[in-house]
């Protein structure tokens, strides 16, 4: 069982790998930070992984902390495009 979900963690940082093609190609802000969000998504569900296969129940602090961050970037995201457009 550890084996498969150190495998599945792999497979979520390939995923990482995928999103920074797209946060360095990405045409638009909005398709950076839609990157951003996938690489707090998957940061998330990486730690939740690694807590079950290394048995390390304080990776779950870790997780919703970091859950927690990915709202407060998408929300200061959001604040600084709306600022942005009234002033135009």
């Amino acid at each position: 069982m550890t084996t498969w979900l150190l495998l599945a963690a792999l497979v979520l940082v390939l995923t990482i790998a995928a999103g920074m093609v797209r946060i360095m190609q990405g045409p638009s802000a909005a398709d950076r930070m839609q990157a951003a969000q996938l690489f707090g998504t998957t940061g998330v569900a990486i730690l939740l992984l690694l807590t079950y296969a290394l048995e390390m129940p304080i990776l779950t602090n870790v997780a919703l902390v970091f859950a927690l961050l990915g709202v407060v970037a998408a929300v200061a995201f959001v604040r600084m495009r709306v600022t942005e457009n009234e002033s135009d």
